[in-house]
């Protein structure tokens, strides 16, 4: 070869190496996926009691479908940021366990975190009683949880349509690129807003004014004890007189700057009913938190407070609850009754918070409150079950019955009663309520009248 021909090759050849190859893309048709899918048991919301009632479901033997619109499993407690549950707990013994005490247990050993001293009574202080965990060890836990269990997880999919024919739910939903029509012998609703329940055509229950959401987040980049504490109060009050921050909304500053944040704010009115709602409900939290840190930055001593976390969204503590076969009462709660179909144990003060906060009223000693199997079913329906905040309750009992320990045991409790619906073929009502208290202890549940 001579030496120039020689040269040319062995530029081409460099040359080829080093110039990338490009591709031209061809005019596709965007196709949006739609499909038809059959499951014994569809749960739509993949919160606290539908993460919880997925993994029972599916464990039990039933073909398992968890419908979930956000991007992750755990709701109020990781999306939420609620991320100290309770209370498991009652007068010296564990009241709640199964299934979402497994999930904790094994979030609290992954994460080197410890349990609080439940030996100790809490008397008044029953947040002593709560359990500090990591949210992200818990979103991911949850996700690998029901995936061993075999439950087929969508996310991103919110459900338009709930109808009863020929003895099965035939539930349409939308999602990003994708329409599905799932057919399900059995539907558990734990969307926490009685949002199926209501799509289906069933009464739902809601006040006219709702409790305030929060928005979790947390600050620092300051010394609490270097503080003037007077005369940061003294700025504070002052502030609120001109109306640049809303006192509503923090209702201490100490509490506030002593706590970091951590649960403290209260947002009017803050509803997660529709997207719209809820978009409101996240703008009002967040427009709140930014309107607070640059006052925090105005103090002596916090001028380099610093925004360290904020959750995606606003929580929230009230919406629609079921009118249910039977509806839990004040009474019933306070009193500890027990149903014959008692089915999961609650244990948390009455706990309304308004525009004042919160005075959270504690059961009097040896209290448990139970939650039956009717108050799970809507009234007058067929193979629908309820779990969760949209539990049937009057608004009292319905704001001790909403934190996260009391929702694990009630999914629990509806994923046990719609398998063996399923395995049985009839409607939740139905099943012996004694058979679902035994496939509860199976799994580890702990079941009203057992040990206390």
């Amino acid at each position: 070869m001579r030496r120039r021909t020689m040269l040319k090759t062995v530029g081409a050849i460099s040359l080829s190496s080093v110039i990338p190859k490009v591709s031209i893309a061809s005019p596709v048709e965007y196709k949006e996926i739609r499909k038809e899918i059959e499951t014994e048991v569809l749960i739509v919301g993949g919160g606290t009691a539908g993460t919880i009632a997925a993994i029972q479901a599916a464990r039990a033997g039933c073909n398992t479908i968890l419908v979930e619109n956000g991007s992750q499993l755990g709701g109020t407690t990781t999306t939420g940021g609620v991320a100290f549950p309770g209370l498991f707990h009652a007068w010296g013994k564990q009241i709640i366990a199964g299934i979402g005490w497994e999930l904790i247990s094994d979030t609290i050993q992954l994460g080197d975190g410890t349990f609080p001293d439940f030996n100790i009574p809490t008397r008044r202080a029953h947040w002593k009683h709560q359990i500090r965990l990591n949210p992200y060890l818990y979103a991911l836990l949850s996700e690998e949880k029901c995936q061993e269990a075999g439950v087929q997880i969508r996310y991103y999919e919110t459900p338009t349509q709930a109808t009863w024919e020929n003895g099965r739910w035939n539930v349409k939903t939308v999602g990003k690129g994708t329409h599905t029509h799932i057919r399900a012998k059995q539907l558990i609703d734990c969307t926490g807003n009685g949002f199926v329940t209501a799509l289906s055509g069933f009464k739902v229950l809601r006040e006219d004014e709702i409790q305030p959401g929060t928005l979790q987040f947390k600050i620092g980049e300051y010394d609490i004890d270097k503080l003037d504490m007077k005369l940061i109060q003294a700025k504070y009050e002052e502030a609120i007189k001109k109306k640049e921050i809303s006192q509503t909304e923090f209702r201490s500053i100490a509490a506030l700057l002593q706590n970091q944040g951590d649960n403290i704010q209260h947002i009017l009115g803050a509803d997660s009913t529709t997207s719209e709602t809820h978009t409101i409900a996240n703008i009002k939290g967040r427009s709140s938190l930014l309107k607070m840190l640059r006052f925090l930055r105005t103090l002596p001593g916090c001028e380099k407070t610093k925004l360290v976390s904020m959750q995606p969204e606003t929580a929230v503590r009230e919406t629609y609850r079921i009118d249910g076969e039977y509806q839990i009462t004040h009474e019933d709660y306070v009193n500890g009754k027990v149903f014959e179909d008692s089915l999961s144990y609650s244990f948390y003060p009455i706990d309304l918070h308004d525009e004042q906060g919160v005075v959270p009223k504690h059961l009097n000693e040896h209290k448990v409150a139970t939650v039956p199997l009717r108050a799970l079913i809507p009234k007058n329906s067929q193979n629908l079950l309820v779990a969760g905040r949209c539990v049937s309750s009057d608004r009292l009992a319905n704001s001790a019955l909403r934190v996260q320990a009391s929702c694990m045991g009630m999914g629990q409790a509806a994923g046990a009663a719609a398998a063996l619906a399923c395995k049985q073929n009839v409607t939740p009502l139905k099943v012996i309520p004694e058979d679902i208290r035994k496939l509860l202890q199976k799994h580890n549940a702990i079941v009203p009248g057992e040990n206390l």
